[in-house]
């Protein structure tokens, strides 16, 4: 498979073109042939114009690379190699949710043919690929498992907004259903990845290893918002006593805030989710969970809390939110706790406006139902920095004093603006 990829004999098919997907298609394109498959035709149309829809990439990234782009299901038959990069969120009842990943899975075997390979890069709990993925496919192809193709499972790694470790300066783990396999597998993603490969044992490890990634992250930033909640009693700012704790050679560095996106908040209930099965209460990670989703009702109460100490009734208090994307000078808004924070704030009776210069207006409109505003309208009680975007880093103490009534107060999630501020009233997590 390996040599005859390179030879451009045969073709890899990237299942799924989003945050994840389209990077690995472009950097492989560069070496061997790729089809660009994706459901929603308005992003392929996009891709064929050299533009990325999750704009994370440059136009000038499509330069040179040997890709089809397509929302055909029959393209896909060309192919010997799929990769499979789709979403695994959860559902309302916080489950793992595997509809994209199965109906991609259904889509593959429905071309699949004896010989091909098919390689999962979508976070899963351990046992998914082998225990949902694989019969599937093998009901949908008529195929047997190893015998008649093979599978492996490679967890994608991308930090979406990171321009310092992108897809080919990370290390990639691989798998494979058996030694050829996952030989053959880490061979071709050594085609492009410089900073070398880690072959796992088992495809259950990988996927281990990707989900618990995560959820290490989750736990924890959860232990940073519990200190800033007992801080916070204290009225001691948390950022202040990080920095001094910061400064043994052994402490880790994480920070209070909003947990939301498409991977910290959601894959530890992958994790839950399998170990209950096996009759195992996941008691920190659960622990861990809670006190990250409750975080954007706990800010919004505290916002609530300081806006009665300064003003007599709340509900003529107008507040302004900076930022509504999930994380810091990225597009994607999915899961995002600022939205849940607006509402809380909301149901006080509080006004809200929110600005973002990274999120698409109507995607917000039509996710979370409110209307993102390109400019300040008046002067504000408070503002609220929830997302520490680049342009609003480079905010000084003037710039915010601008944005606010006299008396007001700067509510700063990030602790950006912790330095800065030496008149204005200030509080932060």
């Amino acid at each position: 498979m390996y040599q005859d990829l390179l030879n451009k004999k045969k073709t890899v098919a990237v299942i799924g073109l989003g945050y994840v997907g389209l990077p690995i298609a472009l950097e492989l394109a560069k070496k061997v042939k790729v089809i660009g498959f994706d459901i929603k035709e308005d992003r392929i149309a996009l891709m064929r114009k050299n533009i990325d829809p999750s704009k994370e990439i440059k136009p000038e990234a499509f330069d040179g690379c040997d890709i089809h782009f397509t929302s055909d299901k029959e393209d896909i038959r060309k192919a010997s190699f799929y990769i499979l990069t789709v979403p695994t969120p959860i559902d309302k009842h916080k489950k793992p949710d595997l509809r994209p990943l199965l109906s991609a899975t259904k889509t593959v075997g429905e071309v699949l043919e004896k010989g091909d390979y098919v390689v999962y890069e979508s976070t899963v709990y351990p046992g998914c690929t082998e225990e949902d993925c694989v019969p599937l496919l093998e009901r949908t192809s008529g195929l047997e498992y190893i015998s008649d193709f093979k599978v492996g499972f490679s967890p994608e790694r991308i930090n979406p907004g990171d321009k310092k470790h992108t897809l080919t300066n990370i290390t990639k783990v691989t798998s494979g259903c058996d030694a050829v396999s996952a030989e053959e597998i880490a061979k071709i993603y050594e085609i492009i990845i410089e900073a070398g490969i880690y072959r796992a044992s088992s495809i259950k490890v990988a996927e281990a290893a990707k989900v618990i990634e995560n959820t290490q992250r989750d736990i924890n930033i959860a232990f940073m918002n519990e200190l800033s909640m007992v801080f916070n009693k204290m009225n001691i700012n948390t950022f202040e006593v990080l920095e001094a704790a910061g400064t043994k050679w052994n402490f880790l560095s994480f920070f209070p805030g909003l947990v939301g996106g498409h991977c910290i908040g959601v894959d530890p209930y992958y994790l839950t989710h399998k170990s209950a099965m096996y009759g195992h209460h996941a008691q920190i990670i659960n622990a861990g969970r809670a006190i990250n989703d409750g975080m954007a009702a706990w800010v919004a109460k505290e916002v609530a809390i300081k806006l009665l100490n300064l003003y007599t009734n709340i509900k003529e208090c107008k507040l302004l939110v900076l930022g509504t994307t999930f994380k810091e000078n990225v597009s994607d808004i999915r899961n995002s706790k600022v939205a849940e924070m607006v509402y809380e704030l909301q149901s006080f009776g509080i006004y809200v406006d929110v600005m973002d210069p990274c999120a698409d207006p109507g995607e917000v409109a039509e996710e979370y139902g409110y209307e993102l505003i390109d400019k300040p309208s008046g002067s504000y009680h408070g503002v609220i920095l929830a997302v520490s975007h680049d342009e609003y880093k480079q905010m000084g103490e003037a710039d915010l004093a601008e944005l606010l009534l006299p008396g007001g107060m700067v509510m700063d999630l990030k602790g950006v603006f912790r330095n800065k501020i030496s008149s204005l009233k200030y509080w932060s997590l």
